[in-house]
């Protein structure tokens, strides 16, 4: 039967429930996704499923629905089902899903993570729970302690798996797996499909069926993407405040940084200079739980145009109308490209995504594009852009990164520019040895004269 509407899942060999059917009616959704196509039917019917989609694709619903129909009705106190995500912010996102989609079932659900304390947590858990979704070393730890009960589990989700590969969990993950019942369904949805995700497939998942939607690594078709080339960070200070000036068109903006000091950089720029404080927001590790809560909020909510973020605290910004992604830098895990830019141009919506570029960041374009297998335009810079003279401290930075990253690819090159260092302090101690004077050159290293001449003594 081929599914066109989600009313078309009440007929299916595998249906959803009249419940589930009227919350999505009333979340607004109207056709399923690819990845909801393929995934709800072959999940339904308890199959392992490996998903591979790109952000912004569906792949929530893709796993949710099927889970909120397999267990139906609140039973008992322990967890039937553990989702797992990699980011306290995607766990709230995947929270809120299960509020909307499950609103018209009685299930409970609780989310568990870090940056706050775990009393609350735990007195919910203690309440009975049907769901948890959770951090992995939230839930370890409420595991550890007796909150968390696993005989009962008979689903488990892994969300954004290569993210969590990239974040460090697979030993957390391992010792999860080992204390959960052998019996269960498995389904585990990336965006991306390094070695290190299928390594995990492997462990994770019993004879799985593959769905991937686009090719993987490939980015949002609805999602244009540009590239600017710029000479040092000034400059690039110069343009991201010339583009925002422009609030009609740059309505709703996530500006990505790689490290959480240029992202308060760039927030005290924008704050101080192009954009009013209260339209402003940044988040990052070091910001409180709370905080960041609402930093997001506000920006769901359109109160925040401009949202200034590290990778890893952006994960599970689910908003469907941001205009504007701008990579302030290039990200050096290169799947977080796909990740970055997979925060526009959702459900449906337009959306376009913005790189600035150095020269000692050309090395890892290069890379992204083999492997989103696409050549991004490169446009001129805007005529009216104000561009700064390179610093020397950065121009040597530059240097260095790049003979660094030639390093790499070639374990042999030795570095252009320790060779230029060593040349100039070769050439500069010839110059000192042929300018010091004799009464210098008769003293040692030391700094003290050097000793007489034996027939120069006296008898």
């Amino acid at each position: 039967m081929e599914i066109n509407t989600f009313e078309d899942f009440k007929d299916a060999k595998t249906p959803l429930n009249r419940q589930l059917l009227n919350a999505i009616a009333d979340a607004g959704y109207e056709a399923p996704s690819p990845i909801q196509k393929k995934a709800i039917p072959l999940a339904l019917a308890g199959h392992d499923v490996l998903g591979i989609a790109q952000t912004g694709t569906g792949k929530t619903a893709a796993y949710l629905l099927p889970i909120l129909m397999k267990i139906k009705y609140a039973q008992g106190t322990a967890p039937r089902a553990l989702i797992l995500a990699p980011t306290r912010e995607l766990v709230m996102q995947i929270d809120a899903a299960i509020t909307e989609l499950g609103k018209y079932t009685d299930l409970r659900h609780v989310a568990v993570f870090g940056g706050l304390g775990p009393k609350q947590q735990i007195a919910d858990l203690q309440k009975g729970v049907d769901i948890v979704v959770a951090t992995p070393g939230r839930f370890t730890d409420l595991y550890l302690r007796g909150e968390i009960p696993t005989k009962l589990l008979q689903v488990l989700v892994l969300d954004e798996a290569d993210k969590m590969m990239d974040m460090g969990f697979m030993p957390q993950i391992r010792r999860i797996l080992e204390v959960i019942p052998t019996k269960r369904q498995n389904l585990l949805f990336s965006a991306t499909f390094p070695d290190k995700v299928e390594q995990l497939s492997f462990e994770f998942l019993e004879d799985p069926i593959r769905i991937e939607v686009t090719p993987q690594a490939t980015t949002a078709d609805m999602v244009t993407q540009i590239f600017y080339e710029l000479p040092n960070f000034k400059t690039k200070i110069n343009l991201l405040s010339l583009l925002l000036k422009d609030q009609e068109r740059f309505a709703r903006v996530i500006v990505f940084t790689r490290t959480k000091e240029s992202a308060n950089n760039i927030f005290k720029f924008l704050e101080r200079k192009v954009i009013e404080p209260e339209a402003l927001r940044v988040i990052h590790a070091n910001k409180g739980q709370n905080t960041r809560i609402n930093a997001m909020e506000a920006f769901k909510e359109g109160g925040v145009r401009v949202l200034v973020a590290t990778d890893v605290a952006a994960r599970g910004i689910d908003v469907s109308e941001v205009s504007h992604v701008i990579n302030f830098d290039v990200p050096i895990i290169y799947e977080d490209y796909v990740h970055r830019i997979g925060r526009t141009g959702r459900a449906n919506h337009t959306g376009e995504a913005i790189t600035f570029i150095t020269i000692a960041e050309e090395y890892h374009v290069e890379k992204i594009q083999k492997i989103i297998r696409q050549q991004i335009d490169r446009l001129p810079l805007p005529v009216d852009l104000i561009r700064e003279e390179t610093p020397f401290e950065e121009q040597q930075n530059f240097l260095r990164e790049m003979d660094d990253q030639r390093k790499k690819d070639d374990p042999k090159f030795k570095g252009a520019f320790h060779e230029k260092q060593g040349k100039a302090a070769a050439t500069a101690k010839r110059k000192v040895i042929i300018n010091t004077p004799k009464s210098v050159k008769a003293t040692t290293w030391r700094g003290a004269k050097s000793k007489p001449s034996p027939r120069g003594r006296k008898k």
